[in-house]
């Protein structure tokens, strides 16, 4: 990656973005087919919006609490801002979830499964759904494992959910590239064509494997004092 100026929004962003379009190019990808969500959580307003006036447009948030506080008067004064959930999702909160965020990329049991339906229906909202996979099977992380994919694919269809991808989080400090590589695997034998994944440390890896979204925080918003 690049080096990045810290003060400057616009400049990390620029560097950014140049940085995945050198990468989709050598993997002979469009880089338009790469979509860059700037990860805003914990980041206030003030923050955020230097990265929109830079041109910015995809933001991620781990709590729908949080992104409540946030998003409403961002979202209506810049209405092409696509905001995406990163974070683990409680069922409960499914209807709040799809009431303000255009992509989910956390549903990972059949009850949320149910319970994103059911918004959906209620709301009339569509929001692009990816299914988070438990990539590493880590007891700690969020995800659906490997071997329920299946089934739970299969439960989302029977509820008449269009699920666009996958999305994993691989271990900390190893090479994430296997992990890519075994998401993007999965994302074919499902006839899957989107895949969520890679960040600020890794983002290049995953664009060469096929990311078609990257979720990257430190890299534009700069190391929080």
């Amino acid at each position: 990656m690049p080096p990045i100026e810290d003060d400057m929004p616009a400049g990390r962003l620029a560097a950014i973005s140049a940085t995945i379009a050198r990468t989709a190019a050598l993997a002979g990808r469009d880089p338009a087919g790469v979509e860059l969500i700037a990860v805003s959580k914990t980041h206030a307003v003030e923050a955020i919006r230097p990265l929109i006036a830079a041109g910015q447009r995809s933001f991620g948030e781990n709590r729908v609490q949080e992104a409540q506080a946030k998003w409403p008067a961002l979202k209506a004064e810049t209405p092409d801002i696509r905001l995406h959930l990163i974070g683990q999702l409680q069922s409960n909160k499914a209807m709040d979830a799809v009431a303000l965020f255009d992509a989910i990329h956390a549903l990972d049991r059949p009850s949320l499964a149910e319970a994103l339906a059911d918004a959906i229906a209620r709301t009339g909202r569509t929001p692009t759904l990816f299914v988070q996979v438990n990539i590493g099977a880590e007891e700690q992380k969020g995800g659906c494992a490997i071997g329920d994919l299946p089934a739970l694919l299969a439960r989302c269809r029977a509820l008449d959910l269009s699920i666009a991808g996958l999305m994993c989080v691989p271990p900390q400090d190893v090479e994430a590239a296997p992990y890519f590589a075994l998401l993007a695997k999965l994302a074919r034998e499902h006839g899957l064509a989107e895949l969520s994944m890679g960040m600020s440390s890794d983002y290049e890896t995953a664009v060469l494997i096929g990311a078609t979204a990257v979720r990257v925080g430190t890299a534009l918003f700069g190391t929080r004092g």
